[in-house]
């Protein structure tokens, strides 16, 4: 209460006086309050005056659905949070309007009061200081607490708020938690920006997949008229294609924007917008004209050349999974905890190692472990370590913990679900704090890591029965990605067939009556089991085996239940021509690793045409 009495007199001092005890006030408090006083904003206002019509509203809804959309998903994982802190989440546009409010009941009356609601603008110049105003302002998180706040309507209130910014560093909007002042949490920053983070990753990742799709709508167009200047650009303006004539005279037009190529040389003659199924506009696809008259000038855009992404892998051409690494790639230019989520023998660690080795951490050590193999007696040594005479049969010079092994690098806490209870409040330390304590010793040794956990269990089903912790969770949480299981990616499983005959240094001549019984099986060891399909035929089988009946009989004999595999295979009746063509596309993406564009390249042909005579032959 005291605290709060000296920064009411130092609010009073401020408006009265205009004297500023900037000892007690953080920085940004300061120049907004500076900013609210040059700008005349009223300090006695009791609640907000600027609120949007119910039409006005719906219009700036449409607008950022997608915002809403995203944002909503993420929201909703923390409501139980909310209701039981007593606060209330915002949705806030990048002009500062609110556009959606959720939490507790009782503070979302509260904030009725002050006409803290939907369709009000919470801007620095409307209501003086408070953390969404400030937020837009400064393009950074803040928290704005009580007489912190410049007007009176919120000297009750506590606010934390940080802004959402596109791949291209365009402001999206704003995402606030906020409560009455009594209900005050420390985590509220850090809440909301983790959440804020998340967000804002699924918004490009959005953003990236709506290009592709764009690229897909436009690409046979753009094929079949190379020597036509057609140019395919996103919402935002970029480029995400261009027939061939384009790209010869613009070797760089990939992402550039349609300004920067117009002002190389080129008029719009014609445009038509790209729509969704849903009718949404996607994109434009537009036809140009080189200018006739116009005065050269120097131009040239200098991209940075951007290192192929590492994985050791088979990455294939199933959306799904390349999805996965896009993810995987976005997520390792930066620093932030990742969650992997996948069914047993998917592949997870294989993610968060490529995550690693392209990341500013690769020089550094890369160290798994698995939390369901430690028993849970030793579980602490091997994570934390331990000093020389800890305990009883202790190493002389005692033993560095995986946290200290994983210094400067990344610590990878695979099955992370079988954590203990015990156990989870200690990692929560370690991850808040970034400094180790060794079992038996005093001091304290810092560490600079990132974590990567992965459990194919259902961690917030965990959080919700009580057996994992909540705020552990939201630590580990930050950046989810799912690792699609082999059942959802069958059209790899060429491609996994020649990986293994690459690292095994054999040749597997599977019919294709065998080719597609793989590929209808539904694979409940992933990888894994494919794998051991794969050496089970190389050792039984051979390569010099031609019967069918064999193979396929080895097929249903590796497996606990026929099941799934006893029906007889119905081989599609195709002429002669299509049977060679099938066979042929069938070599070309086992020799190229599954990758539909080289296997295209391979054998001559477009690639929209190969897509479309595989939709054809029943290898789609």
């Amino acid at each position: 209460m005291t605290t709060t009495k000296c920064y009411l007199n130092t609010w009073k001092r401020f408006v009265h006086e205009g004297v500023l005890d900037s000892a007690r006030l953080n920085k940004r408090v300061i120049e907004s309050w500076y900013r609210c006083k040059q700008g005349e904003v009223n300090p006695y206002l009791t609640k907000g005056h600027y609120l949007l019509s119910n039409e006005q509203l719906q219009r700036q809804k449409v607008k950022y659905a997608q915002l809403l959309e995203v944002a909503s998903s993420h929201l909703a994982h923390i409501d139980p949070i909310l209701q039981q802190s007593g606060m209330m989440a915002l949705v806030i546009d990048p002009e500062g309007v609110v556009l959606s409010i959720r939490g507790h009941r009782g503070t979302v009356y509260e904030a009725e009061k002050i006409n803290f609601v939907e369709g009000a603008c919470w801007t620095e110049d409307k209501v003086g200081t408070n953390a969404i105003g400030t937020a837009l302002q400064t393009g950074e998180a803040v928290m704005i607490n009580g007489t912190e706040h410049f007007s009176v309507a919120s000297h009750r209130w506590s606010c934390s708020a940080t802004p959402i910014y596109d791949q291209n560093k365009e402001l999206l909007g704003i995402i606030d938690i906020s409560c009455p002042l009594e209900q005050s949490h420390p985590l509220m920053l850090g809440t909301v920006t983790s959440i804020a983070y998340m967000i804002e990753q699924e918004l490009n990742i959005v953003n990236h997949e709506q290009d592709i799709s764009i690229f897909e709508q436009a690409i046979d167009f753009i094929e079949m008229n190379p020597d036509v200047p057609f140019v395919v650009c996103n919402d935002q303006g970029f480029i995400i294609s261009a027939s061939r004539i384009i790209r010869e005279k613009n070797p760089q037009y990939s992402n550039m924007k349609i300004e920067d190529l117009l002002s190389s040389g080129y008029n719009i003659q014609k445009q038509k917008p790209i729509l969704s199924k849903k009718q949404k506009k996607l994109g434009t696809c537009l036809l140009l004209s080189e200018a006739k008259v116009r005065q050269h000038r120097h131009f040239q855009i200098v991209h940075k050349e951007e290192e192929p992404f590492q994985f050791q892998g088979v990455i294939g051409t199933s959306e799904v999974f390349i999805n996965t690494i896009e993810k995987a790639k976005l997520v390792s230019k930066t620093d932030s905890s990742v969650y992997i989520l996948g069914e047993t023998g998917t592949g997870k660690e294989l993610i968060a190692r490529a995550i690693h080795e392209n990341s500013s951490r690769k020089n550094g050590p890369f160290i798994a472990v698995n939390c369901g193999a430690i028993p849970k007696a030793l579980m602490e040594s091997e994570l934390f370590g331990y000093v020389e005479g800890a305990f009883t049969g202790a190493k002389r010079q005692g033993y560095k913990g995986k946290f200290e092994q994983a210094n400067h690098g990344t610590l990878f806490l695979d099955e992370i679900g079988e954590m203990p209870p015990a156990m989870q409040v200690a990692i929560l330390r370690v991850l808040q704090e970034r400094k180790v304590i060794p079992i038996g010793g005093t001091k304290e040794v810092p560490i600079d890591i990132r974590i990567i956990a992965a459990t194919h269990r259902d961690l917030f089903q965990l959080v919700k029965e009580g057996t994992f912790r909540q705020d552990l969770y939201y630590r580990l949480h930050v950046f989810p990605i799912h690792v699609p299981t082999l059942k959802e990616r069958r059209e790899d499983i060429p491609a996994f067939i020649h990986y293994f005959c690459q690292t095994n240094n054999c040749h597997l001549d599977l019919p294709v009556q065998l080719l597609e019984q793989l590929q209808s099986y539904d694979w409940p060891g992933n990888i894994r089991e494919l794998m051991n399909i794969l050496e089970n035929l190389k050792i039984s089988a051979g390569a010099n085996s031609n019967s069918i009946v064999e193979l396929l009989s080895l097929f249903k004999g590796n497996h606990h239940s026929n099941s799934d595999i006893e029906t007889p295979v119905q081989v599609t009746k195709y002429n002669t021509r299509e049977k060679i063509q099938r066979e042929m596309m069938i070599e070309a993406l086992q020799k190229t690793c599954g990758n539909a564009s080289a296997a295209a390249k391979l054998l001559g042909i477009p690639r929209s045409t190969f897509y479309r005579r595989a939709k054809k032959l029943g290898l789609s």
